[in-house]
């Protein structure tokens, strides 16, 4: 396990340092070069929260991972590099499900330059670079995310509204280790788990924030947000390999990502474009594509 391993991966340039800058740029970096997806969980391979296996994935196999990998690796390469790291235990949608949820997700808490800053590469579709641990709206781009503080002592992120989970509860407190390995056990061998029914991969780009679920592909970006359906198993893998840097057979699962498609909106085929906003030259450069009515769906 190197570091520069590391940064060559992410495509890291330059000189790295206990400030905040080689942490937004490492932040963004990560995010721009390894995608978050949950593939291991739909291919049965077991993953947990040792740091050997996940940088053995993501660093020499090539691959990415989601929030407990994609943090856990952030978390090792900025120890390496000297910074102050604290892991969190979070719970997605505690806002609804209480406090069951705590343990669902990782965050990391870093402190530099006498402030301390949020970094979440795990969320998927959240932050691109950290933000400090302190109340209010933070813009990013084309996208706006906030921070607020409970009456109880937790924080809640606040997601952008094109995200798929719209928050996160977490406390600035060391993480309850055992939570976090029942949550990654449960999430990866739950039948109702959405880990396990859906495919997901998330992937940052310089303008764009590119998103896979199932067959439905999304791209947000700041002059719109399109979403059309993936036809068959060789689409998937072309956009697996094309947009999220990922060689996988997808053979397997294409049967239950094609039933569960059916399930949640019928025989949805075409390409759909939501939220247009003045001509860019979007995706499809000048061209639109063809509109259709998207059904819509509960499940995140």
């Amino acid at each position: 396990m190197r570091l520069q391993d590391y940064l060559d991966r992410i495509c890291f340039e330059g000189e790295v340092g206990v400030n905040v800058t080689t942490l937004r740029n490492v932040h963004r970096q990560h995010l721009l070069h390894i995608p978050y997806e949950n593939l291991s969980v739909q291919l049965a391979e077991p993953v947990g929260l040792a740091i050997e296996p996940i940088y053995r994935k993501i660093v020499e196999r090539g691959r990415g991972g989601w929030c407990y990998e994609m943090n856990g690796l952030l978390q090792w390469s900025l120890e390496q590099i000297g910074f102050d790291v604290l892991r969190m235990s979070a719970g997605v949608m505690r806002s609804e499900r209480g406090d069951e949820v705590i343990g669902n997700h990782l965050v990391l808490a870093v402190h530099v330059d006498d402030e301390t800053w949020l970094a979440d590469a795990g969320f998927g579709d959240g932050l691109r670079e950290p933000i400090p641990l302190q109340e209010g709206p933070f813009r990013q781009g084309h996208l706006t995310y906030s921070l607020q503080r409970l009456d109880d002592g937790y924080w809640r992120f606040h997601n952008h509204e094109f995200g798929g989970a719209p928050n996160f509860d977490f406390r600035y407190e060391k993480a309850d280790e055992t939570l976090l390995k029942a949550h990654c056990d449960l999430q990866q061998t739950e039948k109702e788990s959405s880990f396990v029914l859906n495919l997901i991969c998330q992937k940052f780009e310089p303008e764009a924030l590119q998103v896979l679920r199932g067959r439905v592909r999304r791209t947000v970006a700041a002059h719109g947000v399109w979403e059309w359906v993936l036809e068959n198993a060789e689409d998937l893998e072309s956009e697996l390999r094309s947009v999220f840097g990922l060689e996988v057979d997808v053979d397997q699962i294409w049967p239950a990502i094609a039933a569960r498609h059916e399930k949640l909106f019928g025989n949805e085929r075409h390409f759909v474009r939501r939220t247009p906003r003045a001509n860019t030259g979007g995706p499809w450069g000048s061209v639109d594509p063809p509109r259709m009515p998207r059904a819509e769906s509960s499940e995140r």
